[in-house]
């Protein structure tokens, strides 16, 4: 057994942003002294290490359920990494996203190992907040796998089975490069591209309030032009574009329907949405519990952002987010309640043994 609580506080101690190596490798040896005297395996790719822990001496072809946690985090401000309790509520960086949630899936795997009927695996990665491809899609495309995964964000008790995916795309218009005093000598790029965006927005308004339809964000628009005096000969913009289910390749036809002969279209990343059917049985399993011992109702619904969930996913393994009450995500009052953590592992502990 651990103290949930002064371990959260001791993890949220360590400036775990994504650049600072050395510290994300000193906080997943502080989860490794936890985990002592079972069978630990890591991982490396791209200089960022993840662990996979389990009981048997050699790796299982499928797990019957993997915990999954990060320990990456959004960076904050210098006095959001020393941790303090205030009523119900402890507050930090990554103290909801997700390291007190990490706690609480390291003492699940202690407390239910040796009592699971399948064999149980608990997945600690670094780079979850960077995309998740060096951790927990590393680990799957070296063949890691499982019957069901729960990956431990703060839901505050409900499930989400269903989460965007992503697409990211770069488009780029070509002119034609002339003295700025002579614009009629050549053809402006951006104002190509203006036009183009103008129809974009058409097919992709703003939304105005929150929507679980797909969103389009122009995230950054450049040229290779840096004077006044010229006539700018290219430029760029980055789309990110997150989909719901099923919508990804009726947004790619629209965005090519309107994009002019001479421009580029160019798909950097195309993630998986996650979908998994509310038929599925260890998904019912967990939300009928957690009803029971948290006497309330408990949802299934649909995140807007995504998760390491996705990866899974994208090899056809259910995949969950569910986690414990928190808030605050990337601001300045990140915090968790601290008494839903007990709940947490309450509720993790009895989902893994009924299975």
């Amino acid at each position: 057994m651990i103290n949930i609580l002064n371990l959260s506080k001791e993890l949220i101690s360590i400036d775990t942003s994504p650049s600072k190596g050395e510290n994300l490798l000193y906080a997943l040896n502080l989860v490794r002294k936890q985990l002592q005297g079972f069978t630990i395996e890591e991982f490396t790719n791209e200089g960022y290490k993840s662990i996979l822990v389990y009981k048997e001496q050699k790796r299982p072809q499928k797990f019957g359920v993997i915990l999954n946690g990060h320990l990456d985090i959004i960076p904050g401000n210098k006095s959001q990494y020393k941790a303090f309790e205030k009523g119900p509520r402890l507050y930090g960086v990554g103290s909801m996203d997700m390291k007190s949630n990490v706690a609480c899936l390291i003492s699940s795997f202690l407390v239910s190992v040796e009592k699971t009927k399948d064999p149980l695996a608990l997945q600690i990665v670094t780079d979850e907040e960077i995309g998740g491809f060096y951790g927990t899609k590393h680990q799957i495309d070296k063949g890691v796998r499982a019957k069901f995964v729960i990956s431990g964000e703060t839901t505050n008790f409900n499930i989400v089975n269903q989460a965007k995916g992503i697409l990211w795309i770069k488009i780029h218009s070509m002119g034609k490069t002339a003295h700025g005093a002579y614009p009629w000598k050549g053809k402006n790029a951006i104002w190509k591209m203006n036009i183009f965006l103008n129809k974009l927005r058409e097919l992709f308004p703003e939304p105005d309030t929150e929507t679980f339809g797909s969103t389009l964000n122009i995230s950054s628009i450049e040229t290779s032009n840096d004077t006044f005096n010229k006539i700018p000969e290219s430029c760029s913009i980055k789309l990110d574009v997150r989909f719901t289910p099923g919508d990804e390749v009726k947004i790619l036809k629209n965005i090519k329907n309107i994009l002019p002969s001479d421009f580029k279209l160019e798909l950097i990343t195309e993630e998986p949405a996650l979908n998994v059917n509310t038929n599925n049985k260890y998904l019912n399993n967990l939300k009928n519990l957690t009803q029971v011992i948290l006497k309330r109702d408990v949802r299934f619904y649909c995140a807007h952002g995504s998760s390491d969930a996705r990866h899974f996913a994208s090899v056809g393994i259910p995949s969950v987010e569910f986690g414990p009450i928190g808030g605050g995500i990337g601001t300045n009052k990140e915090w968790i309640n601290i008494t839903s953590l007990e709940k947490y592992t309450k509720v993790l502990n009895e989902f893994l043994l009924q299975i």
